[in-house]
């Protein structure tokens, strides 16, 4: 199988216009070619200009992911595409609120856990304990995965977030 069959995660940020419509109109592009979107986000990044940042993960081969790019770089509203994954080191992470139910021993083994884990207690009752996490997406699923037998009851993900390391950065925003 050649390189360029292989499949990718790619994490692709885009700096877009604050305006109603730009996050219907990147959905409608991802659905409208049928490729898959593994986590969103959106937020406004510089509020003088009307600048907001998207932060996309999704996979495809070499050729589906330039593709992407080169598709959401011509969106009107976009003004700049960067694929992280590609340009160097970067950070990624998400945030988790975890809730579990439970009392007694399994209450006191998620605590201990979430603790080795660094996770917040951000609520807490008699019965039951939200946990808040920040870090990779495996480190959140591997905690969702000890916290399943303790009682896991709901988990709300934010999706990725990212960054370029060192002095590189998305620009525009300065």
């Amino acid at each position: 199988m050649s390189d360029s069959m292989l499949e990718r995660t790619a994490t692709i940020a885009v700096l877009v216009e604050n305006e109603a419509g730009v996050l219907a109109r990147v959905i409608g592009l991802f659905s409208g070619r049928g490729y898959n979107i593994e986590s969103l986000t959106v937020a406004p990044v510089d509020e003088t200009r009307r600048i907001s940042r998207i932060t996309i993960v999704t996979s495809g081969t070499e050729m589906i992911i330039e593709q992407i790019k080169a598709q959401l770089d011509r969106l009107v509203p976009v003004h700049m595409v960067s694929d992280l994954t590609l340009e160097g080191p970067h950070l990624i992470r998400e945030l988790a609120l975890i809730k579990v139910v439970g009392r007694g021993e399994n209450r006191m083994e998620a605590l201990r856990l979430a603790d080795a884990f660094r996770a917040r207690v951000v609520d807490a009752t008699p019965e039951s304990a939200v946990f808040e996490m920040t870090g990779s997406a495996e480190k959140i699923e591997a905690f969702c995965a000890l916290m399943r037998p303790l009682g896991l009851s709901e988990v709300s993900r934010t999706g990725a977030v990212a960054i370029a390391r060192g002095t590189r950065v998305l620009g525009l925003i300065r």
